[in-house]
């Protein structure tokens, strides 16, 4: 008769039958987990796809100006911060606050009553050597006095003379003049106010017309010529384009950065324009040429390349026996350049072809589309900011 250890199963067959069992119901979960995945692919396919509400419009043809924009800053084509070039007290003050200067005026006296004074002093020294020389080249000519009487008389008009000019120079650093004709600036100086020399008194602009420095990358450069039509808007007059040629180019290009500063002269007979303000340069560049357009928003970027949805009829009839709803095909475009809100297509399209202009990120090939264009994106090729 086998004792009970004889018929006890031995720990290693019990092993066994243990990993048989855990095998045997990971095979049936991981059947069941396929089975599921393969029933839902299976109803996925079966299961309509819903419709979606996109804008559309269709392709076509605009003349294009081929331009370059920039950041530029506007520069008076002349402009000066006067100061003084001695200290001294001010007596006179004959400018207000953005008055229209002439060149040569005087805007500010300082006093100067000693300067004057010794001005009037070396005159009169200077008339008396002019007095003595000419009655000392008399008598040279008569022989009545010597070579030598004549050089000293001469020399010391001479001397007389140039202390005239040097306090002529005296008091006319005395009295601030305008440089050239233009605007002046605000003015807070009062008479009986205390200056030091160098100190900037007062600003004068020569506004119009402006010029707008702006900088274009090298490889741009061969496009850029001294005469082509510019075009500038600011944040400040939203609803206006100020326009002027291209003036000058730089004949160096900057090592730091590989651009290339350009100037361009822009006309200011109403003042609207500032010396400092930020202005967005458009360049002219080419001649016009006919482009297939686009609003931007229709364009899809991703790693594969920029891609547009095309809508297609569809060939299928709905349960009424109508044609079904029109639906969406993904097609590879080449853009090129941009202007506003609108977008060069290169390839890939034709005209007359509908394209989603919004609602894409729901769209795949084949999903049904409803057309809806009542608020259609922007298209505008010279958008202009919006006051909210």
């Amino acid at each position: 008769m086998a004792t009970r250890e004889q018929r006890k199963p031995s720990t290693t067959k019990r092993m066994i039958i243990m990993l048989l069992i855990v095998g045997l119901l990971l095979a049936l979960l991981i059947g069941w987990n396929v089975m599921g995945q393969v029933m839902t692919a299976k109803f996925r396919e079966n299961m309509p796809v819903p419709p979606q509400t996109v804008t559309s419009t269709k392709t076509g043809y605009d003349q294009w100006q081929p331009s370059q924009t920039a950041v530029g800053t506007l520069r008076a084509v002349r402009g000066a911060d006067l100061a003084f070039d001695v200290s001294g007290v001010v007596t006179k003050v004959n400018l207000k606050s953005g008055d229209t200067v002439q060149e040569g005026q005087v805007l500010i006296q300082l006093r100067d009553d000693d300067d004057v004074a010794a001005l009037r002093q070396a005159e009169a020294g200077s008339a008396l050597a002019k007095v003595t020389f000419d009655r000392a080249k008399r008598q040279l000519d008569v022989k009545a006095i010597s070579q030598a009487d004549y050089d000293n008389a001469a020399a010391d008009l001479k001397a007389k003379q140039a202390a005239v000019q040097q306090q002529q120079a005296l008091v006319a650093k005395k009295q601030l003049r305008a440089p050239f004709s233009g605007r002046a600036g605000i003015v807070t100086l009062s008479p009986g106010a205390y200056v030091n020399s160098g100190t900037a008194i007062v600003t004068v602009q020569q506004t119009d017309p402006m010029y707008v420095d702006f900088f274009a990358p090298q490889r741009n450069l061969g496009a850029l010529k001294v005469g082509q039509r510019v075009a500038l808007t600011l944040d400040a007059y939203a609803d206006r384009t100020f326009e002027g040629v291209l003036s000058a180019i730089d004949p160096k290009v900057e090592g730091d950065t590989r651009n290339v500063r350009v100037e361009a002269a822009v006309s200011n007979t109403d003042g609207a324009l500032v010396p400092g303000m930020f202005a967005n340069v458009s360049v002219d560049v080419g001649d016009q040429d006919r482009q297939l357009t686009l609003p931007q928003t229709a364009i899809t970027f991703n790693p594969y390349g920029e891609t547009v949805f095309v809508v297609k009829p569809s060939e299928k009839k709905g349960e009424d026996g109508k044609p079904a709803l029109p639906e969406a095909q993904q097609v590879f475009v080449t853009t090129g350049s941009r202007r506003g809100d609108q977008v060069a297509v290169l390839t890939g399209l034709e005209e007359g072809a509908e394209v989603v202009t919004s609602g894409q990120l729901k769209l795949k090939n084949g999903t049904p589309l409803i057309i809806d264009n009542s608020k259609q994106p922007k298209n505008d090729p010279n958008p202009k900011p919006q006051e909210q």
